[in-house]
């Protein structure tokens, strides 16, 4: 495809040459650019098309580049471009699909304007296709944008690999269903509409659809520990990890020693799996007896669906996919309210009007015209009003929720990626309405962008969202979603609202593919900034301030108590753990409501954070990942990640942090030996060594320099260390058991003969000896490009022979988790490196530095990726480990966290419908709801958050939310008294680390007349700056019975 181009000022830039008009008939216009990539009918590309990994690497992290070059030579039809097809369309132009067509015959009208990102009041009575077509440019200029504005005939759809209907008949849509069920190939035709609080989706993708990779997980492994000769035989493994196999899963066998008969690449199918064990269906009684190694790797098997067309799946809807099991019989009455809507509007040219009861009955004597004997107990009157009410409106949650969930069913399939949902998905929110029933005359229409929400929670609640003062902590993926919802519902975009939102970092490119509101010219710039003032241009009302601040202790000045106290509600847009626990104790410290959410890949999970209702996000976590111990890591890998994990630490250890500290040295060279001295330490011995070597003994004047250190490098990693390795433990060594010592997880390495034939060896010296040039600040000669000058240049590096040596000692013990190098010369001491690094500094240049390189995996031209990969790739070879390329290496090393826009927007939308609960206030923790989704596989489930932990003591009870405050700074007696009055009987009060009063002190007696302030000042020495009005005290105390009481923090006020 063509290089990767976005709209600047608000100006297309576009190359001429590669501008062309498309679809020249009549009601269709485009101005677009084309991209790589020869499309088929059946989406997949005949030509590789390049892929941009510095814009794509978050998502090729989710789908791989075969499933991206599929969706680079996908076309898609979205019809219908109201809000649920805005966000549809944006999310299938951030994926980078060949071209986009927006079809649409209606213009814009103000309704509109609350849930279409797109529209502004300029737009309104235009087309709204048309209307549509430069804003959707501006997300990527490397999609074909073309719009279509007339009367849709199935012949136009054979265009598409895949068409998205958003505002169409049933009589239409059975028509074009049929036409693309049968369509050869099939194209793929999906259904959707947002009516009010209630969401539907059919999906059809034809009578044989192949899914290549059911759920996008890579295919388990096991380290064989012993096979039986048995029929069947037993599979036993190194209990490292539970196995992930299942029975019926298929698997292959590779290098077994012994019965080497089950290295031949035949499936062979998993039966009684166990934790650490299954059998295969397999008669092992003849083959040779194991004896040690060995890998099982599943096979991931495509499958084959066969889908009903639209007609057919109507009369026999088969089994629903169900996302809130306390609503098992609701999709039933959401297939049969959808139909009978559709005979309303087509009976009455008409949506039904909020609050008509006349409308709301004429519905529901369309349902009970619907039924059929027995497959529906009863109706319930109360959800079909509700219906009929909203029927018209699109909400901007339901939207985003519904556009990230079809947005993702249009990627599965023009890729095959993931299992498509079969085929209905029905889905209501009554629960975010008011807990009070509405006022009809409530939900009239104001002649205000609001009105479609308006229609559905009446007039009262719009004005509360409007004068709610949020705090949006992030602006990357998620916040970009959140203030456009934010926006469009009206949130603190009344005189006494306003929004706060904050993050401390700058747009970079890979940011691009997902967060929305930024675009190239953008690179550079903060955040928020840009954030804050792209919502603003999607609803000018929008009261907004952007900071730049990481929400912190350190930054409590800035949010301060105040701050805090003002606020109405906490929206969490965060990509890690330590800072949403921080955000979560100032939640419950002043007792705010925190919507939390997060996406890995297709993964999403919200959790809603409600003071005295739900417990706090902090209250359960994740198990830690199990770290794996660095004797595995430094002397015995047996996975790429591993091989990868000692990469990354290898070029920080010798590009980042040595440098430093030899730059640490050279800012002070008398206190840091003093320093160094007075540790007197392994550690301090370890840093002197690494010093020694960048300024004395690896120390590099030239760039030829840089090559000889380099190819060294690459002798010492990955043959004399493996000489060594396999000299002090040989290939039939044992351990003090009489075990063999090379057994499983252990894999016996080979040392690598360097030849500059191999262009991975080359390439491993190039970027190393480039990177060691900028730390020492030599310049790249020109000569370098040419590959045989370079090669002559390596070639004329002298190696020394390498003779391994006796009495090694070699770390093996799992429990040693950290060491500082396999190999030590205990011979070297810290006075002799003292004295070897001040004669060294003599002869040093004046005022000569390092520069220490930090490790950044998202330029691909600074060599830092090709080192790592090269590092870890040399690695594998050594163990026979299977390589990676960069892009996959880049994934792990740089611990890159796999995203896509599909997720992002729905999780968006399940927390924006959560907040309407919020805002309105009154709701039970049974209204709520938390929800965990995997559009992989498809899966929904929502359930209610888990209530906080009662303590009680006597008639008091408390949570985790509760703060006892005491105001106007009263004095220890005063507190001591307070607390007496509640059954308890104090015997310490602390600050901090000081205690401001203990029982068993002699002379705490004499501080019952001082205020606590005083105490805090006097006794813990407490800075207690201007802004902060109060401070907590932590008080150990027993019940009448003398058992400890855990009571809730106490706040004194002062000010």
């Amino acid at each position: 495809m063509i290089p990767e181009k976005r709209l600047a000022g608000g100006e297309e830039v576009v190359d001429e040459s590669l501008i062309k008009r498309t679809k020249s008939d009549t009601g269709s216009s485009s101005t677009v650019a084309t991209m790589g990539g020869v499309n088929n009918p059946n989406g997949t590309t005949n030509e590789k098309s390049d892929i941009d990994e510095d814009l794509h690497s978050r998502q090729l992290a989710v789908y791989g580049r075969e499933t991206m070059r599929r969706l680079f030579a996908s076309n898609v039809l979205v019809s219908g471009m109201q809000g649920l097809g805005a966000e549809i369309a944006k999310n299938l132009i951030l994926a980078g699909v060949k071209s986009v067509t927006l079809h649409d015959e209606g213009t814009v009208e103000l309704w509109d304007l609350s849930s279409n990102f797109i529209f502004t009041v300029d737009e309104i009575g235009k087309n709204r296709a048309l209307a549509s077509l430069n804003k959707m440019q501006e997300l990527n200029n490397s999609v074909v944008i073309s719009t279509l504005t007339a009367e849709l005939t199935t012949e136009q759809l054979s265009e598409f690999q895949a068409v998205v209907f958003t505002d169409i008949t049933l009589e239409k849509a059975i028509e074009f269903n049929n036409f693309c069920h049968r369509h050869e190939p099939p194209i793929a035709f999906i259904k959707s509409e947002v009516r009010g609080l209630f969401g539907s989706v059919f999906c059809d993708f034809g009578p044989k659809f192949t899914v290549s990779d059911l759920d996008g997980e890579d295919p388990h492994i096991g380290i064989i520990a012993s096979i039986s000769n048995g029929n069947p035989p037993l599979v036993t493994f190194i209990d490292d990890e539970r196995l992930e196999f299942q029975d019926g899963d298929l698997v292959t066998f590779s290098e077994v020693q012994g019965m080497s008969e089950l290295n031949d690449g035949k499936p062979r199918k998993v039966i009684n799996a166990k934790p650490y064990s299954f059998s295969i269906e397999e008669d092992t009684t003849s083959y040779g007896e194991y004896k040690r190694g060995g890998i099982v790797t599943e096979l991931k098997q495509p499958k084959v669906l066969q889908f009903k067309p639209l007609e057919e799946a109507l009369k026999d809807p088969g089994e629903f996919l169900l996302s809130d099991f306390s609503k098992f019989d609701r999709p039933l009455l959401l297939h049969l309210l959808f139909q009978a809507l559709d005979k309303f509007v087509s009976e009455l040219q008409r949506y039904p009007v909020a609050g008509s009861e006349t409308d709301a009955q004429k519905l529901i004597s369309l349902v009970f015209s619907m039924l059929k004997d027995g497959n529906i107990d009863r109706i319930d009157e109360k959800i079909v009003r509700n219906f009929a009410f909203g029927a018209r409106a699109v909400l901007n949650p339901m939207a985003a929720m519904f556009g990230g969930i079809v947005g993702q069913e249009v990627v599965k399939a023009c890729s095959g990626k993931f299992h498509p949902l079969l085929q209905f998905f029905y889905f209501d929110s009554l629960e975010s309405l008011p807990v009070e029933p509405l006022d009809p005359d409530d939900l009239k229409p104001l002649n205000s962008r609001y009105d479609a929400q308006i229609s559905v929670f009446g007039a009262k609640l719009q004005k509360q969202l409007e004068e709610a003062k949020v705090f949006v902590v992030g602006s990357g993926a998620l916040g970009c979603e959140f203030l456009k919802n934010l926006a469009l519902m009206g949130v603190s975009c009344g005189n006494g609202g306003k929004l706060t939102i904050t993050d401390d970092d700058v747009i970079e490119k890979s940011n691009l593919s997902r967060q929305f509101l930024f675009r190239d010219c953008n690179i550079g710039q903060a955040k928020s900034t840009v954030a804050a003032t792209a919502a603003t241009l999607i609803n000018p009302n929008f009261h907004i301030e952007a900071l730049q601040n990481r929400a912190s202790p350190d930054t409590e000045n800035v949010f301060d108590d105040t701050f805090w106290e003002d606020l109405s509600v906490v929206i969490n847009a965060l990509d890690n753990v330590n800072a949403r626990l921080y955000i979560d104790q100032r939640c419950l410290y002043f007792q705010k409501p925190l919507l939390e959410s997060g996406t890995l890949g297709a993964l999403c999970n919200t959790q809603m954070v409600i003071p005295h209702l739900t417990e706090n996000y902090g209250a359960s976590q994740d198990p830690q990942e199990k770290g794996t111990p660095m004797c595995t890591v430094h002397s015995f890998p047996h996975n790429i990640d591993h091989c990868l994990t000692w990469a990354r630490s290898e070029f920080e250890g010798l590009l980042e942090k040595t440098p430093a500290e030899a730059n640490a040295y050279l800012l002070n060279p008398s206190e840091y030996i003093s320093g160094m001295e007075k540790a007197g330490d392994a550690q301090a011995r370890d840093k002197l060594e690494r010093v020694l070597e960048c300024l004395e003994t690896q120390r590099c004047e030239s760039f030829v320099d840089c090559i000889t250190w380099a190819r060294l490098k690459f002798e010492d990693y990955f043959a004399n260390r493996v000489k060594q390795l396999t000299f002090t433990f040989p290939e039939d060594a044992v351990n003090t058991s009489g075990a063999p010592f090379w057994s499983a997880p252990k894999r016996f390495p080979r040392p690598l003969q360097f030849s500059v034939q191999d262009q991975s060896h080359l390439n491993f010296v190039m970027a190393a000896s480039i990177l060691q040039a900028e730390t020492y600040g030599i310049q790249i000669p020109e000569w370098v490009k040419s590959h045989a000058k370079f090669a002559d240049a390596v070639s004329e590096v002298a190696v020394p022979e390498f003779e391994p040596k006796e009495g090694v000692k070699i770390v093996t013990d799992d429990k040693d988790t950290d060491m500082s190098t396999v190999f030590i010369d205990d011979s070297v001491v810290i006075n002799e490196l003292v004295n070897r690094l001040k004669l060294c500094y003599k002869n040093l240049p004046q005022g000569f530095r390092m520069n220490p390189i930090r490790f950044e995996k998202d330029d691909d031209t600074n060599y830092h990726m090709d080192l790592i990969a090269g590092l870890a790739n040399m690695r594998a070879r050594n163990y026979s480990i299977p390589e990676v390329d960069k892009l996959k290496a880049k994934f792990i090393a740089g611990r890159i966290i796999p995203a896509i826009a599909t997720t992002t927007a729905m999780a968006t939308g399940f927390v924006c419908l959560e907040l309407y609960k919020v805002l309105n206030g009154g709701h039970k923790v049974e209204d709520y709801r938390n929800t965990y989704v995997n559009l992989a596989t498809p899966l929904f489930s929502m359930a209610e958050p888990v209530p906080p932990k009662v303590i009680k003591h006597q008639d008091l009870s408390w949570t985790v939310w509760d703060r006892w405050i005491l105001r106007d700074d009263p004095t220890l007696g005063e507190l001591l008294q307070w607390l007496e009055s509640k059954g308890l009987e104090v015997f310490i009060i602390s600050f901090g680390s000081y205690f401001l009063y203990n029982r068993m002190g002699s002379s705490h007696g004499d501080r019952m007349e001082k205020k606590m302030v005083s105490l805090a000042k006097e006794v813990a020495k407490a800075d207690l700056p201007a802004y902060r009005r109060h401070f907590d005290v932590v008080v150990n105390c027993d019940d009448s019975d003398g058992k400890n009481v855990d009571i809730p923090q106490i706040s004194i006020y002062f000010r």
